[in-house]
């Protein structure tokens, strides 16, 4: 099974004033290929920390994080910032899209970024869009959208770069229960059919239920690791 996160006696600490917060404190795990994972917890538990320092938007204070045997510390801002653009695709729960920019550009951005050829990359964004349902909607700017079809440009955005892994903050958290089971069918699929890996941070249910493996968070520390059958 090919590894795609490796956690090393990971922590994290904040200072706050006077005070010392260990956000993440000495976590160890692997994520691997294919996996459909939730960091589970409440709010402060530790688990968004957790997804910031994967992602390489946040450092560590010690430990390690390899992303595909690379360790993150080791490498400048310039090389984390490549890496971020071209291995890791960001889902977040206020969606994140460029107000004055259509679907379709939205979700090519990154590609925009990384000097893709102009054909290829119309090929992908088109597929990728139909792919998670929007197809014909591809002129429309956010606010001609609902936050359902929102959160939906912004997947499509995420794994439109083939990435190693897609990093899910709270995606449920802006949506009513029908869109959040609408997205969760969506992504399922692409874990499924595609093999994109997910890593989702929550404490929705609805995400809980459907992840394969549920790793749960408490005061930055990993308190339990179940694999379901």
């Amino acid at each position: 099974m090919e590894t795609i996160v490796e956690l090393r006696n990971l922590s994290k600490i904040y200072q706050q004033g006077e005070m010392q917060v260990k956000a993440v404190d000495n976590v160890s795990c692997d994520i691997h290929k294919g996996d459909f994972t939730a960091l589970c917890g409440p709010s402060g538990s530790g688990k968004t920390s957790i997804l910031n320092l994967i992602g390489g938007l946040d450092t560590a204070s010690s430990g390690q994080v390899n992303l595909e045997g690379v360790d993150l510390s080791t490498l400048s801002n310039t090389v984390l910032s490549e890496i971020r653009k071209n291995r890791i695709g960001f889902v977040f729960q206020s969606y994140n899209l460029i107000p004055v920019m259509t679907a379709y550009e939205n979700a090519a951005f990154v590609l925009d970024l990384q000097g893709t050829d102009k054909v290829e990359c119309r090929d992908r964004v088109m597929k990728t869009l139909a792919d998670v349902g929007l197809q014909g909607l591809e002129n429309r700017r956010p606010d001609e959208m609902s936050g359902g079809q929102q959160q939906r440009v912004a997947i499509a955005r995420a794994i439109v770069t083939h990435p190693a892994i897609v990093l899910a903050d709270e995606p449920t958290a802006n949506v009513d229960s029908h869109t959040a089971e609408s997205l969760l069918d969506l992504m399922q699929v692409l874990n499924e059919q595609h093999g994109i890996t997910f890593l989702f941070s929550t404490h929705d249910q609805r995400v809980i239920d459907r992840a394969k493996r549920i790793i749960r968070v408490q005061d930055g520390q990993i308190v339990s690791d179940e694999h379901k059958a």
